[in-house]
């Protein structure tokens, strides 16, 4: 496919609010819904430019009522974090609710430490964006189980 033809297809899947990038027909389905501005053609200008996730981030007015939305009955909000299904860091959609949950902090906190590594990975030039996904999806979805 060639370049052209991959943006096209991406702003297509980002507009009809799929959960999946385009992708071979041997690629993992992913998690989480992607933001269509982050390639790997654009990484040095999005996701690997230093201060670009915080610049993209939500700010906590949408944040805390959303979180507030999704809180389980009677549990606290300092127990809990809204986390990205796909990382901001990898290029997932920052204000998209379907790219939102919630969880708790401990379970937040791994997925951070997670999310760092394969962000590095691909700023390094170590491993690609796609695979950075498949392997966040990976590991999203095995939490789920």
């Amino acid at each position: 496919m060639n370049r052209l033809a991959t943006v096209l297809a991406v702003l297509l899947l980002a507009g009809c609010g799929s959960t999946q990038a385009p992708t071979s027909s041997q690629a993992q389905p992913l998690i989480g819904r992607l933001n269509p501005v982050v390639t790997q053609a654009t990484i040095g200008d999005t996701i690997c430019r230093r201060g670009w996730a915080q610049s993209v981030r939500p700010p906590a007015s949408y944040t805390s009522r959303l979180k507030r939305s999704q809180l389980p009955k009677g549990a606290s909000m300092r127990d809990y974090e809204l986390d990205h299904l796909m990382p901001i860091e990898l290029g997932g959609a920052p204000r998209d609710e379907a790219n939102l949950r919630i969880v708790p902090i401990k379970r937040a906190k791994a997925d951070d430490r997670q999310e760092d590594k394969l962000h590095s990975a691909v700023c390094q030039g170590s491993m690609t964006l796609q695979a950075a996904r498949v392997k966040m999806s990976e590991i999203k979805k095995g939490e789920d189980r």
